[in-house]
């Protein structure tokens, strides 16, 4: 049966949905795995949205907490807000009351990645503040560290992510994932999915 991996994530901008896109490629290239892509739920009302200038949603289908618990393994991303999880992620973490009480993610593998405004906004502190959201779930926290070799200690080019998980700048929204974001993206989806695999495996 193959190893189910779940990508859920709140995207504004768009950017944390790009890197989601890559890190569900990331996951599949590992044979034996499926991956999904799922939306929260938006709180913000159209018309706020639109006064934020934030695009259309797109199609990719809204999760509910329920369906957590059909995953072998679930990676999280969210952008920052003041250094933390936007509050729509939060959200639906909080409506997570049922599942944490039955302890039914206890064991499951998670991963964190994430989108912030400034170099110095958050890359660090946005997945260890939501570590906090796991440990309480009773899941196990897979960092990328620093398996992503070389292009970790890439200092010529501004690069998003961290040993936490990964990352991307958005400055003042305009700025998109780069290459190597993306590449940083990929390779924990794939390296993640190995991880859920693995673990999967000898349950």
């Amino acid at each position: 049966m193959a190893t189910k991996v779940y990508i859920v994530y709140y995207s504004t901008y768009g950017h944390v949905e790009k890197l989601a896109e890559q890190i569900k490629k990331g996951a599949q290239s590992v044979e034996g795995v499926e991956a999904k892509l799922w939306q929260v739920p938006e709180t913000l009302s159209e018309e706020v949205l639109g006064k934020l200038g934030a695009p259309p949603k797109s199609d990719v289908p809204v999760i509910t907490p329920g369906e957590l618990a059909e995953a072998d393994g679930l990676l999280f991303g969210f952008p920052t807000r003041y250094g933390t999880m936007a509050a729509q992620f939060k959200a639906f973490i909080d409506s997570t009351g049922s599942q944490w009480r039955t302890q039914e993610l206890a064991g499951k593998p998670a991963g964190l990645f994430y989108s912030t405004g400034s170099q110095g906004g958050g890359q660090e502190t946005t997945p260890l503040t939501a570590i906090t959201q796991l440990v309480h779930h009773g899941m196990i926290f897979v960092p990328i560290g620093y398996t992503f070799g070389a292009g970790m200690f890439e200092m010529e080019k501004v690069r998003g992510g961290s040993p936490y998980g990964a990352g991307t700048y958005a400055g003042d929204g305009s700025r998109q994932p780069s290459e190597l974001e993306l590449d940083l993206a990929f390779h924990q989806g794939k390296y993640f999915a190995g991880i859920s695999k693995k673990l999967k495996g000898t349950a």
